[in-house]
């Protein structure tokens, strides 16, 4: 019976002030899988942290705590999971883990705190955290490394009140307390002194909003004046579906390039570039076969292990990891075996979602509570809805030119930019398509209350899903900032909307409230 989805009470794990009080029973091949995989993760853990100079970095960031909750983070990833499913996870998860571990690990070595290798410095190049680093592609002896990636993104992934205290710092400093709490972190770990300091040159992008640029313009501020790196204002369109615009934007990615070779030393390799632009357009194809499956009655790879993993592998990677080819291949492996033998995730499926907007990431495994909880399966949502173009992938003359515009079409259509930028087309239009191809009765649509983008279009998608009879729900929160709407306010918007409209019961009643309020 333990082996049967559904078997075990989730909620029953939660106790007040920790997140379980035990592993999850999945019977004996997939609890003695999972638990190799934790015995993965702290091997991982313990390789990082057995080097000195991480051990100093442990005391010296803030920050650093959170990554003791690793661990904690992945198992809120495969609640419920069994077979294909948990393996597809830990695949996602597991090579996540380990290349974040990397990058930890050379941002130490390069910090001029910590390790201070001077030469290994001289090699890298600071990227922003939300900008596609496609223009590190053809450096294949140059680091791109995101100091805001491990200061700020991830640590809201571990430990929900992560973003506090560097949000509040940028506030005492003078910045505006309604600006989006994400930016507002990465400017309050610069302003905190609490950012590792390295590298040759920076790269920066005009990514999200205005609240990026605020931050971003803080973060260069100290770079450039006080810790002397240069840094490059990579402006790219805001109309970016326009062809009026992509001359321009091609030329951007040019003047990045030459700016990161006058700083580093280096020149770009076209033979590296094309390497990279191969194994982006597999990934790409995985992700677009992936999403077919999800057309149908039995989709395989989707809700959060979708959405962190294309997070990683399509922005932060850009096909410069060949480990990641080999994920996909074995997550493509895994999914097409699940989809012929007809399997599905849990026990059951009542409605078919997607989820739109700037998801909370003090809440990550809220796609996993919709399945569990309510049975609504989370088909794709926002952030995983991004470039599906097949680049240039063979040297040749006229593909080195073409190969700008494809940098420049990436880095348009990064993570979340694609959406919030562009005309409301993208954010509005485009939604309505994904529900027809996906067949979904619901739209799960985040408020995030600090992004103006969406929530000026509020009314728009009230009138327009009203027209079309999809359900709307709407989930009210502030993304890094759990003091304004909590983990338990956010489940409860969709505990009452699945009550009061759809007059429906949990099917599994243990996680409709949870005590996770103190948790990690």
């Amino acid at each position: 019976m333990a082996k049967a989805i559904g078997a075990d009470r989730l909620g029953d794990f939660y106790t007040n002030g920790k997140v379980r009080k035990r592993r999850e029973w999945r019977g004996l091949a997939d609890t003695m899988y999972d638990y190799s995989r934790w015995l993965f993760i702290m091997l991982t853990l313990g390789k990082f942290i057995i080097k000195p100079r991480n051990v100093k970095a442990m005391f010296r960031y803030r920050w650093m705590a959170n990554y003791l909750a690793v661990p904690m983070m992945v198992d809120r990833h495969t609640q419920g999971l069994r077979q294909e499913y948990l393996r597809i996870a830990h695949i996602e998860q597991d090579l996540v883990v380990e290349d974040v571990a990397k990058l930890l690990d050379s941002l130490f070595r390069g910090d001029r705190r910590i390790g201070n290798d001077k030469e290994f410095s001289k090699k890298v190049v600071l990227v922003d955290e939300n900008e596609m680093t496609a223009v590190m592609m053809g450096f294949p002896t140059l680091k791109g490394l995101s100091r805001e990636t491990v200061s700020s993104y991830i640590p809201v992934l571990l430990n929900q009140k992560a973003a506090c205290h560097y949000i509040d710092v940028a506030q005492e400093f003078g910045l505006a307390g309604d600006v989006c709490p994400m930016p507002e972190m990465e400017a309050g770990v610069s302003i905190d002194d609490d950012a590792p300091v390295l590298g040759a040159c920076a790269i920066q992008c005009n990514t999200t909003c205005d609240g990026s640029l605020l931050g971003n313009g803080v973060i260069s501020k100290r770079l450039e004046l006080e810790d002397g790196i240069p840094c490059f204002q990579l402006a790219a369109p805001l109309r970016h579906r326009e062809d009026d615009v992509q001359e321009y934007a091609a030329q951007e990615i040019r003047n990045a390039i030459a700016f990161i070779e006058k700083h580093t030393g280096e020149k770009w390799d076209w033979k590296y570039y094309f390497e990279c632009a191969k194994r982006v357009n597999f990934s790409t194809a995985q992700r677009l076969s992936w999403l077919e499956m999800s057309k149908t009655d039995y989709p395989q790879v989707f809700g959060s292990n979708l959405a962190l993993y294309t997070e990683t592998n399509y922005m932060a990677i850009c096909g410069k990891v060949p480990a990641f080819v080999k994920a996909d291949k074995k997550i493509s492996a895994l999914a097409e075996r699940a989809f012929r033998a007809k399997k599905r995730a849990a026990r059951e499926y009542r409605h078919r979602a997607i989820v739109w907007g700037v998801q909370s990431h003090f809440y990550m495994d809220f796609l996993v509570w919709l399945l569990n909880c309510w049975g609504i399966v989370p088909l794709t949502d926002m952030l995983s809805m991004v470039s599906t173009k097949v680049i240039a992938e063979e040297d040749t003359p006229e593909n080195r030119e073409q190969a700008y515009y494809d940098m420049a079409w990436l880095t348009e259509n990064m993570i979340m930019r694609n959406r919030t930028h562009g005309g409301y087309k993208v954010l509005l239009d485009e939604l309505w398509e994904f529900c027809e191809q996906f067949n979904a009765d619901m739209v799960i649509l985040w408020e995030h209350m600090s992004c103006k983008a969406l929530d000026g279009l509020h009314g728009q998608f009230e009138e327009m899903s009203r027209a079309r009879g999809i359900h709307l729900v709407w989930v009210g929160h502030d993304l890094f900032d759990p003091r304004v709407i909590s983990r338990q306010g956010v489940r409860d918007q969709v505990n009452n909307y699945m009550r009061t409209v759809f007059r429906e019961e949990p099917i599994d009643p243990s996680l409709e409230i949870l005590p996770d309020e103190d948790s990690w």
